[in-house]
């Protein structure tokens, strides 16, 4: 049966809805906007006709499981996606407001709008058509959780390790990546893992006078500076002794120019690498280090004084065919025989995560393929790395060996994930909503 159109207006709606919660994880203001994004996807899986639960969490964030029954013997397809966000920081430096769904230009604006409440109005709206072109034989599980930006090994990890008949399926869908370009159906097949590394770097009792003391006294800052050069060699390449950080990718290439184009690299500033190093390689294939924090004095309080203490904290990605708690202790030891002039340096090693790596030649996921270029009206399907991380998606590989597991969804680079402005194409909302549904309607018949 031929799929239905998808309705915009009602994708928005939808969409408004969500967007509207204010809800990161672990921020105690805003626990009741949380709640209430919970209790709104709840509502609107019941009403497509799913028997729905929520499991409490370790930390805090009610994962939802939803069940709809298909044909005795039909094989399980999981729907994954989540409705925690990243906080919107100052909603000032947003053209519109962030909790408000906002169109502008043929895309939509708020915070969750591509990451990754439209991908929760992309699983209703793909059930939705399903329904209308006369359903799947399929048994269908949706799970959304609460915590995903959270980090680390949060709360539905720990749910899937106690409680795994809660989530068994032969294929399972994350919706919680997208496509390298709009228009572009995609598939993502390997996603680094990672950890958070705190440096702390003391090398004085206290700060001193610079007119009297600077020049010779150890100034923390200054170490902690050339702790992190070390980290990199002439060409910005990441260096961690006794790791391999030349891998090579294998899957599609990422254009220079695009890529250039999606980090919003200025002109005349150089990536990372030599003529040899393909962004490819650097985002999906080698361990990557960046320091995301660093602290010693604000600009705005500066002293005429040697800096006692600083620090910095580290964000390690590591390509899958690596451990991640073997390069995370490397990087450690790394550290430590890096430090300068006998300055006391103290390591503090969080949320380590695995790298994960999928197939995606089996036959459910084959179908995936075709129905996502179908969608698209394309003859060509891309197949790309992608330097985040989710760590839920090793978790249930360990558990469920057998399944067929593929991410996608509706971001793309121009949606500006985590950033001010974040954004959706509504189009891709709708592409990949026929795909899913295409997908479910085939899938098993």
């Amino acid at each position: 049966m031929t799929l239905p159109t998808p309705d915009r207006d009602r994708i928005f709606a939808d969409l408004s809805a969500l967007v509207s919660f204010n809800s990161p994880h672990s921020v105690p203001a805003l626990a009741d906007s949380h709640e209430a994004a919970c209790a709104w996807t709840v509502t609107a899986f019941e009403q497509l006709g799913f028997s729905v639960e929520r499991h409490p969490t370790i930390d805090n964030a009610d994962t939802i499981i939803a069940n709809r029954a298909g044909e005795e013997g039909a094989p399980t397809v999981l729907l994954y996606s989540h409705y925690d966000v990243v906080p919107a920081g100052d909603p000032a430096a947003w053209t519109s407001d962030p909790f408000m769904l906002t169109e502008r230009a043929g895309r939509w604006y708020g915070r969750g709008s591509a990451d990754c409440k439209g991908n929760i109005a992309m699983h209703l709206e793909a059930i939705r058509l399903l329904d209308a072109a006369g359903g799947t034989r399929a048994n269908l599980k949706v799970v959304i959780e609460g915590s995903e930006e959270f980090g680390g090994r949060g709360g539905l990890e720990r749910l899937i390790e106690t409680s795994p008949e809660l989530f068994a399926a032969d294929v399972i869908l994350i919706a919680d990546s997208g496509n390298v370009a709009a228009g572009t159906p995609t598939l993502t097949t390997q996603l680094r893992g990672g950890a958070q590394v705190e440096v702390s770097v003391t090398t004085l009792e206290g700060d001193i006078h610079s007119g009297s003391f600077g020049g010779a006294a150890p100034d923390a800052a200054d170490a902690l500076v050339r702790i992190a050069s070390s980290l990199f060699d002439e060409h910005g390449r990441t260096t961690i002794d006794g790791v391999d950080c030349f891998g090579k990718w294998e899957g599609d290439a990422y254009d220079r120019d695009i890529f250039r184009h999606d980090a919003g690299v200025l002109e005349g500033v150089q990536i990372y690498g030599t003529v040899d190093d393909e962004p490819a390689d650097m985002v999906w294939a080698r361990p990557a280090v960046t320091m995301i924090g660093f602290t010693s004095r604000p600009v705005a309080e500066a002293l005429n004084a040697v800096n006692a203490h600083a620090s910095a904290q580290f964000n390690l990605r590591v390509p899958a065919g690596m451990s991640a708690a073997e390069t995370v202790e490397k990087l450690e030891e790394h550290i430590l025989a890096h430090t300068p002039w006998g300055a006391q340096v103290n390591v503090e090693i969080s949320q380590v995560n695995e790298p994960f790596a999928t197939d995606i030649t089996g036959p459910a996921i084959t179908l995936l393929g075709e129905s996502l270029k179908e969608a698209y009206g394309e003859n060509s399907l891309a197949v790309v790395g992608s330097g985040g991380s989710i760590p839920l998606t090793t978790t249930l590989q360990e558990h469920f060996p057998d399944a067929e597991i593929a991410l996608y969804g509706v971001e793309e680079p121009m949606c500006g994930i985590h950033g001010v402005d974040e954004s959706v194409d509504p189009t891709e909302i709708e592409r990949i909503a026929v795909a899913e549904a295409q997908f479910l309607l085939e899938y098993g018949a």
